[in-house]
């Protein structure tokens, strides 16, 4: 089975394995699935994440963060753009996720990266998603 929106698909599957308290949780891989895993790691959300092949299937192996209290490092995340109903802003708009607290997640003309990068670099995209 295809999904229509394969993001949201990875941002529910991390979602809900951290609910559950899993070590890790498996994605099926794509390219930009790999640069958000990449993201989350570089800012602290999630410990690591590896390529995997299982059968001929690649998939994507997230090793979830907790807090020495046992409590999920990443409290919400959520789909900004979807399918049916786009987000984009400009380099000047971007918006800041509780003051700052959290991260958005861009794809721009200079690849995928977080919404303080994006400021930075002067660029606007595609509003993927915020974690906090």
């Amino acid at each position: 089975m295809t999904t229509s929106d394969p993001i949201a698909d990875m941002l529910t599957r991390v979602r809900n394995a951290l609910s559950a308290r899993h070590p890790k949780v498996d994605v099926p891989a794509s390219n930009l699935k790999m640069e958000l895993a990449r993201i989350l790691k570089d800012e602290g959300y999630i410990m690591n994440f590896k390529l995997v092949e299982e059968d001929a299937r690649k998939a994507i192996r997230i090793y979830l963060k907790y807090t020495p209290a046992n409590l999920p490092v990443i409290s919400r995340i959520e789909r900004i753009s979807r399918p049916g109903c786009r987000v984009y802003v400009g380099s000047h708009d971007i918006p800041r996720v509780l003051g700052g607290m959290g991260i958005n997640i861009l794809t721009t003309p200079k690849g995928v990266m977080t919404g303080t990068a994006a400021r930075k670099e002067g660029v606007g995209g595609e509003v993927l998603c915020q974690i906090w």
